[in-house]
């Protein structure tokens, strides 16, 4: 019977001190939970085990959860993307895109053009869709779509829930997971305690600045975070988190179908990652660990098993749960490191760490 390490949870979290320690990063959150329960919370530098944080990219598997519910209600993930949203339209090839296809990031979009003023309005948001146009054709190329497939998922889960994806979110998911702190779009007066994003440290010469000071600006502004960007907005504790994905590996019903969750976390994707020169290694919205040594570069370090699934997060931000271990993660940090590498090597030695608490 798997039980838990408690030197290698002690080595763990001094792991997450380093850097906050050193004045490198301004706070961070860890959670490690397993059999249900919290073995792990703590909140290191400026902010408690209250602070929520910016938790980026790992929006997605939270995403990626919802929809989940909507496939076992009977959404067919092969149906074309225009029977569900009409306004996406049917031109230049866009009538073969599917849903499937969103979740896998293979839809052939990934930088298609969404931002201020137009998400703020619904449809501003549908015209958008409708002069979106394909880089390729679905389904032949993976590369990641940052915003673009999550706000098509956010108005099909609109459409077929009859609610806002803020919503659905915490009635689908936080609510009955008794973790109401699980949001993506926080009210504007409901924000306090939020944890500022800032950019820390130096860019190496040789690399680009792939995230910019003012996007992260534009993400700490009040209407930005009660918009809750689909793919990048949701807002929460590490331990919130952590919890989610010890649900979805340990007890997934009622809110989740278990069939529909082992198929959403095999492997569907082994398209090349033209940015990291690996498999993509994807299921339907999240990333998986796979068993071609390259879990580390998605944020599950060299110690989970294959069958771990997850999203990462720009910043450096982790959330895995581990079926084999029964182990779930989550780090947090508001400090947006400018030094990507460093930030690598911090995520690859957390996780890996985490991933040996299981004795």
């Amino acid at each position: 019977m798997t039980s838990i390490d408690r030197g290698a949870v002690a080595a763990l979290l001094a792991r997450a001190h380093r850097e906050v320690d050193q004045g490198l990063l301004p706070s961070c959150q860890l959670a490690l939970a397993f059999d249900g329960e919290l073995v792990a919370f703590e909140a290191i530098g400026d902010a408690t085990t209250d602070t929520r944080y910016f938790v980026w990219s790992c929006t997605k598997g939270v995403m990626a959860g919802v929809m989940w519910t909507l496939i076992a209600d009977g959404l067919d993930v092969a149906v074309p993307v225009v029977e569900l949203v009409s306004e996406f339209g049917a031109e230049g090839g866009k009538a073969v895109v599917t849903v499937e296809h969103l979740l896998l990031h293979t839809a052939g979009f990934p930088f298609a053009p969404l931002g201020p003023p137009d998400w703020y309005d619904r449809s501003a948001r549908l015209q958008r869709f409708g002069s979106w146009r394909l880089q390729w054709e679905p389904g032949t190329r993976f590369e990641y779509h940052l915003f673009s497939s999550f706000w098509l998922l956010a108005e099909i889960i609109e459409r077929w829930c009859g609610a806002t994806w803020r919503d659905v979110v915490r009635d689908r998911i936080a609510v009955p997971l008794g973790l109401p702190g699980l949001r993506i779009g926080v009210p504007v007066d409901e924000q306090q305690g939020v944890a500022d994003v800032v950019r820390v440290g130096e860019k190496p010469p040789e690399l680009p600045d792939v995230i910019r000071d003012d996007d992260v600006a534009l993400f700490n502004r009040p209407e930005v975070r009660a918009l809750g960007v689909p793919g990048a907005g949701g807002i929460m504790t590490a331990a919130d988190l952590a919890l989610y994905y010890q649900a979805l590996i340990r007890r997934p019903e009622p809110v989740w179908d278990p069939g529909v969750v082992a198929e959403a976390t095999t492997i569907r994707n082994t398209l090349p990652d033209a940015l990291l020169g690996l498999p993509a290694n994807r299921g339907w919205g999240v990333q998986v660990a796979g068993t071609d040594g390259s879990a580390w570069a998605h944020g599950f370090g060299r110690t989970t098993s294959s069958r771990a699934f997850g999203h990462d997060g720009a910043g450096g931000q982790i959330a895995w749960g581990d079926p084999e271990t029964g182990l779930s993660l989550c780090y947090l940090t508001n400090g947006m490191d400018r030094d990507v590498p460093r930030e690598w090597r911090r995520n690859i030695a957390i996780a890996s760490l985490a991933g040996s608490c299981a004795a």
